[in-house]
C-alpha cells in the first residue's frame, strides 16, 4: 500500500530576481520579502500532520499578470512537488478564453487547473456578478477548470450569489472566507459561510487562519471554533488542508500550522483525516497518478 499522503493544496512562490511582488513593499510583511522556491518548501515543511509527511501541492497566483502564472506552470513542469497551479487571467476581458487556451497550450499547462483573482482587494460589492466577470467565469468553466474564491468575511454574500449562479463550476473557499478570528467576531462570517456551504459544489480550505488571528499571541484554542464551525458546515469530506506558506511565517510558519492541524485532528476517523489531508484536494483540482491511486486504495481499504 502507498504510504497516506499529505498535500499542501495552498501556498506560493516567489522569485524577486524575475518577478517582482508589488504587495511585498508594505512593511507589515517585510520578513517575508525574499524570494521562496520549492527547495525552500521541502526543507522547511517536516512536522507531520497524523503521521503524514508533504507529498504534493497546490500552489497559488500572487499578482494579477498571465506572466507569473506563466511562470508557475513552467516551475510545475519541472518540478515534481507541485501537483497543479492555480493561476490568474483577466477575466473581464473579452479575450480571456484565447488567453486560456495558451496558458493551457504552453508549457506546463496540463497543471492549470483553477483560476484566482483577488476580489479581497476589490471594492465593487457585486464584483463577482459583474457580467463580464460572469463571461470569463464561463470561459473557465467550459476550459474544465475551476475557481478559487478569494474573499474576506464581508464579502462572502458575492460567492454565495457566484455559487447559486454557476452551479456547474467547481468552487473552493480559499482561507475558509477570512473570519476575524483576532477580535473573535465570527457570528456573521458562520451565518454566511454555512449558506454557501449549502452548495453542494463549493468546498473550502483550511488555510490562512493563522493569519487571521493575532499574528504573535494565537493559541489552538483561537482557531478552534473557526475549525468546528467548518467541519459542521462542510463536513471533512468538503474541506482540504492548505498552508498559505510563505504568508503563513507571518504568524508562526508551516510546521506550527500543522502541528496545530495535526492536534484538531485528535480523535478523527481514518477515512475523515484523509479526506481533509489529502483526498478532497486530490477530487478537486484533479491532482497526479500518485495521488489518485492513493485515493483509490485507501478508499476500498
Amino acid at each position: 500500500m502507498n504510504a497516506p499522503l499529505l498535500i499542501d493544496a495552498h501556498h506560493h512562490l516567489w522569485d524577486l530576481s524575475q518577478r517582482p511582488q508589488p504587495w511585498l513593499d508594505d512593511p507589515a510583511v517585510a520578513s517575508i520579502r525574499r524570494t521562496f522556491t520549492p527547495e525552500d518548501l521541502r526543507s522547511t515543511a517536516t512536522h507531520p500532520v497524523a503521521g503524514r509527511r508533504l507529498h504534493g501541492t497546490v500552489v497559488v497566483q500572487c499578482i494579477a499578470e498571465v506572466a507569473e502564472t506563466e511562470d508557475l506552470l513552467a516551475l510545475a513542469e519541472r518540478e515534481p512537488l507541485i501537483q497543479a497551479v492555480v493561476g490568474w487571467a483577466d477575466l473581464t476581458s473579452p479575450a480571456v478564453g484565447d488567453v486560456l487556451d495558451k496558458l493551457l497550450a504552453g508549457p506546463g499547462g496540463r497543471q492549470l487547473r483553477s483560476l484566482r483573482h483577488l476580489v479581497q482587494g476589490e471594492t465593487d460589492p457585486n464584483w463577482l456578478q459583474r457580467p463580464d466577470v460572469e463571461r470569463g467565469l464561463g470561459a473557465a468553466r467550459d476550459r474544465g477548470l475551476r475557481y478559487d474564491v478569494l474573499v474576506r468575511d464581508h464579502q462572502l454574500d458575492q460567492a454565495i450569489r457566484l455559487a447559486e449562479r454557476f452551479p456547474d463550476l467547481p468552487q473552493v473557499l480559499d482561507h475558509a472566507g477570512k473570519p476575524d478570528i483576532a477580535r473573535q467576531d465570527i457570528a456573521g462570517w458562520e451565518r454566511r459561510l454555512r449558506q454557501l456551504a449549502g452548495h453542494p459544489h463549493v468546498v473550502c480550505k483550511v488555510s490562512g487562519l493563522i493569519t487571521e488571528a493575532d499574528h504573535s499571541r494565537w493559541t489552538t484554542a483561537d482557531i478552534r471554533p473557526v475549525w468546528d464551525v467548518l467541519v459542521s458546515a462542510f463536513g471533512p469530506e468538503r474541506l482540504m488542508f492548505g498552508s498559505d506558506w510563505p504568508v503563513a511565517n507571518l504568524a508562526g510558519g508551516w510546521n506550527r500550522w500543522a502541528a496545530t492541524v495535526d492536534e484538531l485532528l485528535t480523535g478523527w476517523s481514518d477515512g475523515d483525516v484523509h479526506a481533509l489531508l489529502a483526498g478532497t484536494a486530490t477530487a478537486f483540482y484533479g491532482l497526479g497518478p500518485a495521488a489518485a491511486s492513493d485515493a483509490t486504495t485507501r478508499a476500498t481499504t
